[in-house]
């Protein structure tokens, strides 16, 4: 399952409005086929990986999918709990089950009633793979990504505003390729005014996933942008499951502080600035206690000169 849970990011974001999900069909423990949403959201996972074998192909085999199988047929094809019935795996291990009213469990039962054993794992690793496709069914809002790049000293600019280049060639791609993940950007309306962004993605051949782009502000956006007067509104973005929040300060502290932020990414280049412009505006806290355990270190990594980390809200 993690295996699979790691195959669907080739999904994302293609896949969307659909969730990015992956599908992987194993007999006597080797791997016989897989497959993950394609381009638009179909064919689905367990479509697609079927669709590389023969009719009899996954007869009796495991298949181990992200997310239950869909219990609803379309105009774009059938649903995939009738595909595995049809195809006759001895057992189907799936990862989360499907919060979309149109499959919860109507797909597990489907399959069970065709006398496929069935596993539902509740998998951390599925779960996270899908965080944008289930904060949307849960909380009617996209998955956010906050992204910070400062100083050791906690600054992202000097005192004049100076902040080209903060971090290195390495955090900077590794940005890029954050950005391609995503389905859309957002910025604040004085970072769009001071520095003219180009929030695309501009590492050699993915260029085509640069990513829908968002300011929040109180005025017009030009045209191809969307503007949102607050962080509140996000709920508003059409079709993106995983918003991407660039900054700067205060649009990043807003975030914070209506406890919008579901992941955070730390770029620390290794220099101090001192009387700079800091990476974050006032958060009013209360006290301490209430900026302890909530976010819990999920990966750290050299980029170049660079330290990446990123933490997950705890909730």
């Amino acid at each position: 399952m993690e295996a699979a849970a790691r195959l669907s990011a080739r999904a994302r974001p293609l896949s969307r409005p659909n969730p990015g999900v992956a599908a992987l069909i194993v007999r006597d423990g080797r791997l016989i086929a897989r497959g993950w949403t394609q381009a638009g959201g179909r064919p689905h996972a367990e479509a697609h990986a079927l669709s590389t074998l023969g009719p009899d192909g996954a007869k009796g085999a495991t298949v181990y999918v992200t997310l239950e199988p869909c219990a609803h047929t379309s105009e774009r094809g059938p649903s995939c709990a009738d595909l595995l019935v049809a195809a006759k795996p001895a057992r189907v291990v799936i990862g989360q089950s499907d919060p979309d009213p149109r499959t919860a469990g109507a797909g597990v039962e489907r399959l069970r009633a065709a006398g496929i054993e069935i596993a539902v794992l509740d998998h951390a690793g599925a779960q996270r793979s899908l965080a944008g496709y289930l904060t949307q069914a849960k909380l009617s809002r996209p998955y956010v990504t906050l992204k910070l790049a400062m100083s050791l000293d906690g600054c992202i600019a000097l005192a004049d505003g100076t902040s080209q280049w903060i971090t290195g060639e390495a955090s900077r791609a590794h940005v890029h390729a954050q950005r391609a993940r995503h389905d859309a950007i957002l910025v604040g309306g004085g970072t769009w005014r001071a520095d003219k962004p180009r929030l695309d993605v501009r590492l050699p051949g993915l260029e085509a996933r640069s990513p829908s782009r968002v300011v929040l502000t109180r005025g017009n956006a030009p045209e191809g942008v969307e503007a949102l007067s607050a962080p509140s509104e996000i709920s508003a973005l059409e079709s993106v499951q995983h918003l991407y929040v660039e900054g700067g300060a205060q649009t990043a502290a807003s975030f914070l502080k209506q406890d919008l932020v579901d992941e955070l990414h730390l770029y620390r280049a290794p220099i101090v600035i001192g009387d700079g412009l800091r990476g974050l505006g006032a958060l009013e806290l209360e006290s301490l206690d209430t900026a302890h355990g909530r976010w819990i270190r999920t990966d750290q990594r050299q980029l170049g000169r660079d330290t990446f980390t990123s933490y997950l809200r705890q909730r």
